[in-house]
């Protein structure tokens, strides 16, 4: 019996009217190899579609037409559920801080979205100054947020996580230039089991990675990289997926999950895929820690 995933029934997405490649700032993008606009919006809306149809809720955001990767809706920020006023949850928003200047101006129109759909939002850096944060490296799993640093996140955003969210933050140092985002080689899948591609970080996170995820379902490299398998969603017992190699479906359905593969190829042009596409923004993290251990930072050895 599969011990469902407390979060990702609640996406953000952008439509992806303006999307192209106007400029390379990863190993994938090309602007010589432009994704064709009609297919991506085809298969855009057959990913969200897919998430509808399997129970989760799927808000869709305008993308600016100066903003090309503004689709890539994980990086706006990381969303979460945090304890309010009156033991009220409230939706709560830390906005990203891009590492490169293309993509800054997203941050602004998400923030004024965000706060009008009833969220509150807070910033790590903003404007080019202060840590760089990109919510595609930060993701809730067991007592802790898993944060990859390096490409894109700092490590000094680590420390801001940790103590303005009160969590704790375990730290993984990215170093494969492919995997420049902690979500193209990490992806939970329950409380116990992750989808995981070592090969994106360096001996001592690998050795990290492994420790924590009690069951893993390990993605050679090549995998990683040609199929985006790590750079799914999980909606319940259903895992949605780019492309699922043979001895991966194996695994997730011996585990008990389905198992739905949606093509958006289109986007890998711009490397991102299904999880770049969405952003869950109903996290919950670390509300057992012990008082003294909220706000901790946790990283690899040198």
């Amino acid at each position: 019996m599969v011990e469902q995933l407390a979060w990702g029934r609640h996406y953000v997405a952008v439509e992806p009217t303006h999307f192209r490649v106007d400029y390379a700032i990863n190993p994938f993008m090309d602007p010589a190899v432009q994704p064709d606009p009609a297919l991506a919006m085809e298969q855009w809306q057959t990913m969200v579609a897919t998430l509808r149809d399997l129970g989760a809720r799927v808000d869709v955001l305008p993308q600016r037409e100066d903003a090309p990767d503004m689709v890539y809706a994980m990086n706006l920020g990381l969303g979460l559920v945090r304890p309010g006023p009156g033991g009220r949850d409230r939706r709560h928003v830390v906005m990203s801080h891009m590492r490169y200047a293309q993509r800054r101006m997203e941050t602004g129109s998400a923030a004024d979205w965000f706060a009008g759909h009833g969220f509150t939002t807070s910033y790590v850096g903003s404007d080019g100054v202060g840590a760089h944060l990109e919510a595609g490296d930060a993701f809730a799993f067991g007592d802790a947020l898993v944060v990859g640093y390096g490409p894109r996140t700092e490590e000094l955003a680590l420390k801001h996580l940790a103590g303005d969210l009160g969590v704790r933050v375990r730290g993984l140092r990215i170093t494969h230039p492919g995997m420049y985002h902690l979500d193209l080689a990490f992806c939970p899948l329950d409380e116990r089991r992750a989808i995981v591609c070592p090969a994106a970080l360096d001996a001592a996170s690998a050795r990290a990675l492994m420790d924590l995820v009690p069951e893993p379902l390990v993605l050679t490299e090549e995998e990683a990289l040609t199929t985006f398998a790590a750079n799914s969603v999980v909606v319940g017992r259903t895992v949605v997926m780019p492309a699922c190699p043979d001895r991966v479906r194996a695994r997730l359905e011996g585990w008990g999950f389905d198992v739905v593969v949606v093509d958006v190829g289109e986007f890998h042009k711009g490397g991102g895929s299904i999880r770049c596409l969405t952003n869950p923004v109903d996290v919950t993290i670390g509300r057992d820690l012990p008082a003294l251990e909220r706000g901790e930072v946790v990283l690899p050895p040198l």
